[in-house]
């Protein structure tokens, strides 16, 4: 106990000089006429003769589209957008993992960068770690010794002051609300002409490659004007003032970073001219948040409500983290009232990676289903685990949710990083894009019609008693389907704090 006291007491004594120290973290904003910006679109190159290829189908205001549906998808089409550049790579993420796909997509991108393509690299800070961590995160000295090649600049965005993990600890308690702001954002462009949006982060969990445990996620291929709709939002970031490089922060470069350049694929242009007559073709909007809270609205989950409230038949829904408000529930019930059918898709509590989020949406299932709502929660054995989800030859123990998707009268849809929680409205900075054509729309309602069948997920129903059932089938549940008992505990315990946790 006086170990613990004297703990405390250490840790109230330096609040002070954090506080302090946290004033003068370096600031990287630029002036105006000094800002870094995305490089033109090349004249040639294997991703100009496919814009032109799409541009022959399309014209100059319409990009051609390819829905990334299964993990092995997204980590290839990256691969592929990586090994084709021959001119610039803008690559944005929350979250980069040190793991088999992390290590080899940077691998890529360091061998881009040896054969002289132009690469900034903008994480956030937020998992960014120190030597001592048995994690598989990118270092903070890998990072530095990423930046340390010529063509390669890396920044972090909303940086810890400290570096070590007592350090972290002691600075979140002086600067929680600061910190509590991270980007959430996911992108990747290539010679300002393709690019992939969406919900995947760079780790082996969103690319089906993780024996444990992977998610159901989905991101959009673009080539065409939607590339430079995405490079606007990334120039907006790369010249925040919350960005900084890792040298700014004294971060000295790691001499065992062990991230080799890796070999490009044979064929990545062969890749593209093949997938040319799949992709469908659409007018494009890329949103994105202000960097900074206090720099302007955090308008991307503003601007996806006013496009849900604006349906006239239909509205699908797939979202990972769900937690509505009263104004979101009315705004849903005022749409059904009208005769717009609304199906939405989240987690389970058996499919949930954060059961904490499962404790605060829990008391919504009754008010949506009351407005109207179809609601379904994915199961984490669901059948579509062996197409879209695990890669082969990975079979992992069970799956969650991680899609952020919006269908609107089968002919605009939303994807990207948004999810439906006051996190993402508040906190995160987020982003994604609406593709307004119908092939694309269909495509993905498709799969939303697909992952709502019994085989993979339940329907969340009130008897004629009106009490919550979860119904698959002739299969129904009278309590949450949970992976076991541990799961089951830890959603009391949440419910228990659910007011504090957000």
């Amino acid at each position: 106990m006086k170990r613990s006291l004297r703990s405390r007491a250490r840790i109230v004594a330096g609040l002070p000089a954090l506080w302090r120290e946290a004033g003068r973290l370096p600031r990287h904003g630029l002036a105006p006429d000094h800002l870094d910006l995305a490089l033109p679109p090349p004249g040639e190159g294997p991703l100009t003769r496919l814009e032109q290829a799409v541009r022959k189908r399309t014209g100059f205001l319409r990009s051609g589209f390819l829905l990334l549906r299964s993990n092995a998808e997204g980590l290839r089409w990256r691969r592929a957008l990586v090994d084709v550049a021959t001119h610039s790579l803008d690559l944005q993420y929350y979250v980069w993992w040190a793991d088999r796909s992390g290590s080899q997509l940077m691998g890529r991108v360091l061998a881009a960068a040896n054969r002289g393509v132009r690469v900034r690299l903008l994480v956030d800070d937020l998992t960014t770690v120190l030597a001592d961590s048995s994690t598989p995160v990118v270092r903070d000295g890998t990072f530095a010794a990423i930046a340390a090649h010529p063509n390669i600049t890396v920044r972090f965005f909303n940086c810890w002051h400290s570096r070590s993990r007592a350090g972290r600890l002691l600075e979140l308690l002086a600067r929680t609300d600061q910190l509590n702001h991270r980007m959430h954002n996911k992108l990747l462009v290539a010679d300002n002409r393709g690019t992939v949006l969406g919900g995947r982060n760079i780790g082996d969990e969103y690319f089906g490659l993780s024996e444990d445990f992977n998610f159901l996620d989905l991101d959009v291929l673009g080539i065409g004007p939607v590339a430079r709709q995405a490079s606007a939002v990334f120039d907006m970031y790369w010249n925040s003032d919350l960005v900084v490089p890792p040298e700014a922060l004294g971060i000295e470069p790691a001499v065992d970073h062990a991230l080799p350049s890796t070999e490009p694929l044979a064929d990545p242009e062969g890749d593209f001219r093949a997938v040319l007559p799949d992709l469908a073709t659409g007018a494009s909007v890329v949103y994105g948040d202000a960097p900074d809270p206090d720099g302007g609205a955090q308008h991307v989950s503003t601007s996806i409500r006013e496009m849900i409230g604006r349906a006239q038949r239909e509205v699908l829904i797939v979202n990972a983290y769900v937690i509505p408000d009263e104004a979101f529930v009315a705004a849903l019930r005022t749409l059904t009232g009208r005769g717009v059918r609304i199906r939405l898709l989240t987690n389970s509590l058996a499919s949930h990676d954060v059961p904490a989020v499962n404790s605060h949406y829990k008391p919504w299932r009754r008010p949506l289903l009351e407005a109207g709502v179809e609601l379904f929660e994915l199961r984490p054995d669901a059948a579509l685990k062996a197409e879209l989800v695990d890669t082969p030859p990975v079979v992992s123990d069970g799956i969650g949710l991680h899609t952020k998707a919006i269908v609107i009268d089968r002919n605009r849809v939303f994807v990207g990083s948004l999810n439906l929680d006051p996190r993402s409205k508040r906190l995160n900075t987020e982003m994604g894009t609406v593709v307004y054509g119908g092939a694309i729309a269909a495509a993905v309602a498709a799969d939303v019609e697909a992952a709502t069948r019994p085989e993979n997920a339940w329907q969340v129903r009130l008897d004629h008693k009106g009490r919550l059932r979860w119904v698959a089938g002739a299969e129904v549940h009278r309590w949450q389907p949970a992976r076991g008992l541990w799961q089951r505990v830890q959603d009391v315990v949440f419910m228990a704090f659910s007011k504090r946790l957000y």
